[in-house]
């Protein structure tokens, strides 16, 4: 996912979009714990994928919030 394709969403799509990363992520730390992860390297994509959104989201409520002078 690229930060661009970020920058059209709401704060609440992405909250979605992040809770829906976070119970992947979970699903497959499940798997790993299990040793039936066929690919590792999603772990790490997710991750980066969650703090791309996480950080979105903070940009979105700072440039909300009234400068104070």
């Amino acid at each position: 996912m690229k930060f661009a394709e970020l920058k059209d969403l709401t704060v609440a799509e992405l909250a979605v979009k992040g809770r829906d990363l976070r119970q992947e992520l979970f699903n497959l730390r499940l798997q790993q714990a299990t040793a039936q992860l066929e690919k590792p390297s999603r772990m790490r994509l997710l991750r980066k994928d969650i703090a791309r959104i996480e950080t979105r989201i903070t940009q979105l409520q700072q440039s909300a919030q009234p400068k104070a002078a």
